[in-house]
């Protein structure tokens, strides 16, 4: 049994993951009452395992046992140091791949007695045993962590992109590696997405040949011949309408990967699918606007809503699909008017040249198409 000083390398304490407070409470109360019973261990006087013990029994004035290893380079004790942390109860996932990069690495580099193979002959080349291939210092590193693949690729990638803060909580296994790497692969993608259709250089481009991104559409429909309950000689509108075969005709200047958002009435929804296949668009779903009133056609309910079927042409990407429902409430405005609210969805969730075609009023964000906007 001793007390006596014993050396901490700084190389080899970084290695070893700190105990919570609450496993470090729990260690100091189990020596406090029984003893020091496991020996610390040491290489060339260092301490290689049994820090957080020699801290307890140091300062309580507790005797210890020490336990000299032999290892014949520093890299070889570093790799007992990362596979003897393995063996720890709720190790937190990210901090077990995190020792598994470090032995990974540690792997590659082990080096041992030099030996000599014969090739072709009598020229004899020189080889180091012990040294691992990439391949092969993942697998044996991933193997005595007790990591999957799957695990140990997630783990690398969080750990190449994740900020500081996401890591330590990782550490303290307030969030777990799944959710952080979901999170990461949504913004990474999200980034690059930016990159290959919302640049300058892209947008001046598609300026030349005319196309956009993203394309709102709110065709005059033929609607003079719907009788209504409650204002019964409004038959007509001061504007031009168009038939369903003129607006079939359109040329809508997508670019190859577009968002497209057709507005329609409930009479006209079976059209407006006619009509995007027409354009050829692929119909992915239906967007509704709940309005806080509607007219109402004889012997009808009220029609208080109005339909924006959402199609794509090619495979464009949302940049954010938070708060991002196909059901919303926005009052009324003028006629024909769209709601602000779709328009503030639309260039929050999407990228790149954006078309708003037969608008009634400038939008932000949105170049306009149609012979009635106003400010």
């Amino acid at each position: 049994m001793s007390t006596q000083l014993l050396q901490i390398k700084q190389d080899f304490k970084d290695l070893i993951p700190p105990l919570s407070d609450h496993e470090k409470a729990g260690l100091e109360g189990d020596i406090n009452q029984f003893g020091c019973y496991c020996p610390i261990i040491t290489w060339n006087g260092y301490i290689i395992d049994g820090h957080h013990r020699y801290e307890i029994c140091m300062r309580l004035k507790i005797s210890f046992h020490v336990e000299e290893r032999e290892f014949e380079s520093q890299n070889d004790a570093e790799i007992w140091i990362i596979e003897n942390q393995f063996s720890r109860r709720n190790l937190p996932s990210f901090t077990r791949a995190t020792l598994t990069f470090e032995l990974e690495k540690r792997y590659k580099t082990r080096r041992g007695a030099n030996q000599y193979t014969k090739e072709s002959g009598s020229v004899r080349i020189r080889t180091e045993a012990n040294r691992d291939t990439s391949k092969e210092a993942l697998r044996k590193s991933a193997k005595a962590a007790g990591m999957g693949h799957d695990t140990y690729a997630r783990c690398k990638f969080i750990d190449k992109h994740a900020d500081e803060k996401t890591k330590e909580d990782l550490h303290k296994n307030i969030r777990t590696p799944n959710e952080v790497y979901v999170e990461l692969k949504r913004e990474k993608k999200r980034e690059d997405l930016i990159k290959r259709v919302d640049s300058i250089e892209v947008k001046e481009a598609k300026a030349l040949e005319g196309v956009y991104d993203v394309i709102v559409i709110d065709p005059p429909w033929d609607m003079h011949r719907i009788e209504l309950d409650e204002r019964p000689t409004d038959v007509g509108f001061d504007y031009p309408t168009m038939s369903i075969d003129e607006i079939k005709a359109l040329n809508i200047p997508c670019a190859e990967d577009c968002h497209v958002f057709l507005w329609t009435t409930q009479r006209f929804l079976p059209d407006a699918l006619e009509i995007l296949k027409s354009w050829g668009m692929k119909y992915v779903c239906t967007f509704t606007w709940h309005k806080n009133a509607g007219m109402q056609p004889l012997g009808l309910p009220q029609y208080n809503a109005e339909h924006v079927l959402y199609a794509r042409n090619g495979t464009p990407q949302f940049v954010d699909t938070k708060n991002f429902q196909i059901c919303f409430n926005a009052p009324r405005g003028r006629h024909s008017e769209k709601p602000k609210e779709f328009y503030e969805t639309i260039c929050r969730t999407t990228i790149g040249r954006r078309l708003d075609m037969f608008n009634r009023r400038v939008i932000n964000g949105f170049d306009g198409w149609g012979n009635e906007a106003t400010a």
